[in-house]
């Protein structure tokens, strides 16, 4: 396939400038030049769902895969009696399913739109031409989920040596807009959502917070304050 032209490759894919510099963080899609990215994302296209779209069940092909630009993304198991266990959640910068497509096929969890989100969908088949057509492309690829394993094994670890109260400061940071000072905004996710992000129960997260008030973050509903952003950011070189 020729290359396309920025201005057709957006108008076709939907992706926007910005949007494609985010992309360039991603781990999947990292590593590789402008033009070879460009080209493994031909096919892919920019969607907006609304909280509480089902994006595919367990158990079914596992036919493309996402990147998430914007909102958040539930994964979760459902047993035969209906109790359901959830197994991630997604947040903006993240992709999701890639592994089904290489390894069985078949999409090993079942997934939901918790916050209104705009994805990036990547078909399965535009992709391994791609990949079959430059095997150069392919050894980046590789090359970048290499990364992103090491990054899910830091990702382990934290959960082993970071405490609880420095996981949830961890996480709040990345919702602020400033550096230092004061600051406000809305949590993206319920509380219970939140806690199994961070890998512990909705009660350790209540006692986090609790914590977390002695430097002046306080939770209202749903709305954080934090007084102080750059004690915050203390908290993840603190002991607990």
């Amino acid at each position: 396939m020729a290359l396309l032209d920025r201005d057709t490759f957006e108008r076709r894919t939907g992706i926007r400038t910005a949007d494609f510099e985010h992309l360039k963080k991603i781990p999947l899609l990292a590593g590789m030049t402008d033009d070879a990215r460009m080209s493994l994302l031909a096919d892919a296209t920019v969607r907006k769902y609304p909280r509480g779209t089902s994006l595919f069940m367990q158990g079914e092909p596992a036919d493309r895969f996402f990147v998430i630009l914007d909102g958040w993304v539930k994964g979760f198991r459902q047993a035969p009696d209906g109790h359901e266990s959830v197994i991630a959640v997604f947040g903006p910068g993240e992709s999701f399913a890639e592994a089904a497509m290489f390894v069985s096929g078949n999409f090993p969890i079942s997934t939901e739109i918790v916050a209104d989100a705009r994805l990036l969908v990547i078909p399965r088949n535009g992709l391994l031409k791609q990949l079959r057509d430059d095997p150069d492309i392919a050894l980046k690829m590789l090359a970048s989920m290499s990364a992103r394993l090491r990054g899910f094994v830091q990702q382990v670890e934290q959960l082993t040596v970071k405490s609880a109260t420095q996981r949830l400061a961890s996480f709040l940071e990345k919702l602020v807009d400033v550096d230092e000072g004061a600051d406000e905004f809305e949590l993206p996710l319920d509380k219970m959502l939140i806690a199994g992000r961070l890998g512990m129960q909705p009660e350790t997260l209540s006692r986090a917070l609790a914590k977390l008030k002695s430097i002046g973050v306080v939770t209202e509903g749903h709305r954080v304050i934090v007084k102080d952003v750059a004690a915050l950011h203390a908290i993840n070189d603190d002991d607990d």
